[in-house]
This record gives structure tokens, sequence and C-alpha cells, in this order.
């Protein structure tokens, strides 16, 4: 049985610097999660055969010309749907409300004060300590909705569509500032999606060895090591997968953490069957980073500087190699601005991706 098959709840990314957050928190409560684009259409949408759906929060205004939306069949699919700050206006607007703006925005700690304490809000204590980051709000609430929640300064904080299974909160219950959050999350993902809570990081390992297996086969893999954590996680993963086909290829770029270069080889040298190849490359990358200051140019630098290190020592692997691994993190992604909305603001250009032609 696929993990798809067991209990999958597709969190749709409207650019929210928070949205992998999201993801972990539903894997952290024993569901599988995965990301995807909100543009993504119904067909898709319905394959993944979801016990939930998320919309995540957004730095963009449902009322803006352009701004990111999904399919408005979405509620067709009969699942429960929880919408969270930008993801409660749009399915709001969605199922006939008005959005607009805040008379106040609101950033930071408020009191949340739950006047249904059922589903959703189940065992929430009133008032309640939630996260808001918000400029826009829904200022003209259906009749169709029921408002679950308040704060001073948003009527319709916590709200519940009465025939759709649409849940919307207009504050963030992902982050560890609203300390009920967690709880919320579990109530939508038990008691609206019916989710046992069962699934384990475990199953996805085994699924992936088994999934890295079959699409390599006999061939041979290259990685980039870096000794950081994303790229070291799937070293380890391919290499459990396929012992023996794969060749780790890790550059001295003289910026390393003390030690670290021998640490790295210790442990790929002696605990997985790799190829290592070491290449030394101090001088090169420090002499391009000589008398620069900019951060985001080192950055530029260090990446060009790298594909052309990791092209030359990947020329020399014998043996025919077919695919090439890399290991990306979420955070990864998020910093560099790229989510699936396309509209997350850019915090820095990642240092292993930066300088990618």
């Amino acid at each position: 049985m696929t993990l798809q098959a067991k209990e999958t709840i597709l969190v749709l990314d409207f650019g929210s610097q928070y949205s992998q957050l999201i993801a972990r928190r539903v894997r952290e409560a024993g569901a599988f999660s995965l990301l995807v684009a909100p543009n993504e259409s119904l067909e898709k949408l319905r394959a993944h055969n979801p016990k939930g759906i998320i919309l995540s929060g957004g730095p963009a205004s449902v009322t803006d010309a352009g701004a990111p939306v999904c399919d408005a069949r979405l509620f067709e699919l009969g699942v429960p749907v929880l919408g969270i700050c930008y993801g409660m206006q749009l399915g709001c607007q969605l199922l006939g409300s008005q959005v607009g703006k805040a008379p106040a925005r609101e950033y930071g700690r408020t009191k949340l004060h739950v006047k249904v304490a059922k589903d959703l809000l189940q065992g929430i204590s009133s008032p309640a300590t939630v996260w808001m980051s918000h400029g826009d709000q829904v200022i003209g609430l259906s009749n169709d909705f029921e408002i679950l929640a308040s704060t001073p300064t948003c009527p319709a904080a916590a709200v519940k569509h009465r025939t759709q299974k649409f849940w919307g909160v207009q504050f963030h219950p992902e982050v560890t500032h609203t300390p009920c959050g967690v709880d919320i999350l579990r109530n939508f993902l038990q008691e609206a999606c019916g989710c046992t809570g069962s699934w384990a990081m475990a199953d996805f390992l085994d699924e992936e060895v088994a999934r890295v297996r079959k699409q390599v086969g006999k061939d041979r893999v290259i990685c980039g090591l870096s000794g950081g954590v994303d790229s070291a996680v799937a070293a380890a993963l391919i290499a459990r997968a396929v012992p023996g086909q794969m060749t780790c290829i890790f550059v001295d770029n003289g910026l390393l953490r003390k030690n670290e270069r021998d640490l790295v080889e210790s442990a790929f040298r002696h605990h997985f069957d790799v190829e290592l190849k070491v290449v030394d490359a101090r001088k090169e990358f420090l002499n391009d980073l000589a008398g620069i200051e900019d951060p985001q140019e080192k950055r530029r630098r260090i990446g060009h500087r790298f594909i052309d290190v990791f092209q030359r020592a990947a020329k020399e692997v014998r043996g025919g190699v077919k695919f090439l691994a890399q290991g990306t993190l979420y955070p990864d992604r998020i910093e560099s601005g790229q989510s699936h909305a396309g509209t997350a603001a850019s915090i820095k250009l990642h240092h292993n991706v930066g300088g990618l032609p």
C-alpha cells in the first residue's frame, strides 16, 4: 500500500514562508503531507486520494489581480478543507463571502475568544493565545458560515461552513507562537478528516528506498556531498537502496567547519558502501572570494565555482553514470523564494544552488 493510499493531506502552497512548517506539523501528527501547487488541476488533486486539504497562508491579497488561486471546484472533492490566513480568505471568498482590508493590521500575538468549542476548536481554552499576520480579513461573512472564534479586531477569526466541509482560521496554528495550534491541527486531521495518526517517517523511508532501487536498477549514481544534513541523508538513503552503485563527490572549498572534511571522509568511507571522491579546491574558492563583500555575490561565486569543480570531478568517474542525486530540504526552497505559488519572498540565494546556470 502506498503512502498516498494511506492518509495523505495535501497542502496547497500559496507562497507562505510557513508552508513547509504546515506540512511538518501534519507529519508530526501522524499523517503524510504533500506540498502541491495551488493551481494543480482538480484531476491531479483527486489522483492523490487525499483525506483532507490545507490551504496555506501567503503574502498576496486575494483581492489583487493575479493573486494565486486554486480550482474553484475544489470543494467538489468532498474532503475536508482547512484554510489558514490567506487560505481562509480565499476559501471564504470562493464560498460567497467578502474579503477586504482589515480595520487594523494584526502582526503578533493576540487573544482568541472561542465561541463554539467543538470540532476544530474542541478542547481549546478561551481566551487562547494565537499568532496573527494579516492585513486583509473576511469583512462580509456569508450566512452559510458559522463563526467559531474571534479576536478584538477580527470578528471572524475562525469559521466553519454550514454545508461544505470547510473550516478557516485567520491565525497561524502551525507556529510555536500559537500554543494550542498543534491541538487545532490535530482536531482537523482526526475529527474532520478521520486520520488515525498511524503514519510514521519509517514508512516514508521504506517506500523511498524501494522507489530508488526500482528507478536506478543496476545503473550508477553520482551525488554531490557537502557534509550537510540534506546531501548526507540523500546519500545514505541511496546507499541503502543501491549499495556499491554510487560515487559521492565531496568538494573542500576552504569554508568548512573545523575537521568537517575528516568527519565526512570517516563516515562515508567506513559506514556506507559508496565510492567517495574528495576534491581539494580551497585555493580556487578563496581566490574567487578575495575582496568580495556582498553576501549575494559571494553565494553566486561559490555556486558557480562548485559547479565547475563538480563537473570536472564527475568527468573522471568511471563506469558510466546515469543518475545525478541532489539532497534538497524544504528550507532550501523556502529561503530561496521557490514556493509552489512563486510568490514567497526571497530570503537569500541558497549557497548550494545560488550559482546554478
